[in-house]
C-alpha cells in the first residue's frame, strides 16, 4: 500500500470510529495527476444521495499534458462501495449524528486508486485542546528519555 494523501486535518478535528475502503470513479488524465502526486482531501466529504456515495470538494489538479481531456479539479466523484456499507452509513449518520469523512487516498497491491473513508464524530474545542496537550507531553517525555541515554 502506497498512501498518496493523508487528512491530518481530518484526525484533528473527529474522532475516528470506523473506516472503510471505497473505491472511486476517476476519468482518464485524473489518474495520471494522482499519479504525479498532485491531489489534496483537505476540505473534501462525503456525501451520501440516493443510496449511493459521493466524495465532494477533492483536489485533483489538472494534468499539464492533457489539453481538452482535462477535467474539473473539484468534480464530484463516485465512491465504490457495497451496497449494504452505504446503507449502513446512512443508519450511522441518522441515528447517531455522525459524519463520513475521507482519510487517505493511496494505491493498494493491484495498482487501484482506494479511498479509506471514516464515520467520525467532531471533536469539541476543548478536546482539540486536550488532544495537543497530550502530543506536547509525549513529545517532552521522549526527549527527556532521549537525553537521558
Amino acid at each position: 500500500m502506497k498512501i498518496i494523501v493523508n487528512n491530518k486535518k481530518a484526525y484533528h478535528d473527529y474522532f475516528i470510529l470506523e473506516t472503510y475502503e471505497a473505491g472511486i470513479e476517476l476519468r482518464g488524465t485524473e489518474i495520471k495527476s494522482i499519479r504525479n502526486g498532485s491531489s489534496n482531501l483537505k476540505d473534501s466529504f462525503i456525501r451520501l444521495k440516493d443510496h449511493e456515495a459521493y466524495i465532494e470538494n477533492m483536489y485533483i489538479a489538472p494534468y499539464e499534458k492533457g489539453n481538452i481531456f482535462n477535467h474539473d479539479p473539484r468534480r464530484l466523484r463516485k465512491l465504490l462501495l457495497h451496497k449494504k456499507e452505504i446503507v449502513k452509513l446512512e443508519k450511522k449518520i441518522k441515528e447517531d449524528g455522525l459524519t463520513v469523512i475521507p482519510t487517505k487516498l493511496y494505491f493498494n497491491n493491484s495498482s487501484k486508486v482506494k479511498v479509506e473513508i471514516a464515520l467520525a464524530k467532531g471533536k469539541k474545542l476543548y478536546d482539540k485542546r486536550e488532544a495537543l496537550k497530550e502530543k506536547s507531553m509525549k513529545r517532552d517525555i521522549d526527549r527527556a528519555l532521549k537525553n537521558a541515554y
